[in-house]
């Protein structure tokens, strides 16, 4: 880890695209990107400055259907460890598979934390943070997907409280997503 001072997690300001884009294409440098994310790093590489400036607008302070959480490494304001960001879903809605929405949810997505802060705590306290703030909205449940053989995430969500609900949903030819959920207590 670092030798400066633990990271602070807190919610993404509009203006710091430049710094959700560098910790977007660290994470899909990541070994296991191609398990964990639907994007590849190509793709996002190539996305102009625009697309980053819409999608820090969208998960910024003031939103009520995404948050971005993030932590930042203090004294170094484009250094960022890790993120974790909600989607809410509301009821009649259609999830990103097309199926309907029966509850008020959160939905993680985008997890990522560089790997000089693993085993650190960090994913709990981003994972806190997330998990708040989609029950202060008055989620029944969050839930977040995991392909099968990541077994690092698998093992971090099932630490943090989070287990299979039994949906498993096809990824490729071979492949499936996991449904994880974390019913509000």
């Amino acid at each position: 880890m670092h030798e400066t001072a633990r990271p602070v997690v807190r919610v993404i300001r509009s203006d710091e695209w430049r710094e959700h884009k560098a910790l977007r294409l660290a994470a899909l440098k990541d070994p296991v990107a191609p398990l964990a994310y639907a994007e590849t790093y190509e793709t996002a590489a190539a996305q102009p400055d625009a697309f980053y400036q819409a999608r820090t607008a969208g998960a910024a302070e003031g939103g009520t259907a995404v948050r971005q959480f993030v932590a930042e490494v203090p004294g170094t304001h484009e250094v960022w460890a890790g993120s974790a960001t909600v989607l809410m879903e509301e009821p009649g809605e259609t999830d990103f598979l097309g199926r309907a929405i029966e509850r008020r949810q959160g939905q993680i997505v985008g997890v990522f934390v560089r790997p000089e802060y693993r085993g650190t705590g960090l994913v709990e306290e981003l994972f806190e943070a997330a998990v708040a703030w989609a029950y202060d909205r008055g989620a029944e449940r969050v839930r977040l997907y995991v392909h099968e053989r990541n077994e690092r995430a698998i093992r971090a969500y099932r630490r943090l409280g989070f287990a299979p609900s039994g949906v498993r949903v096809p990824k490729g030819v071979d492949d499936m997503e996991l449904e994880f959920v974390l019913a509000r207590a």
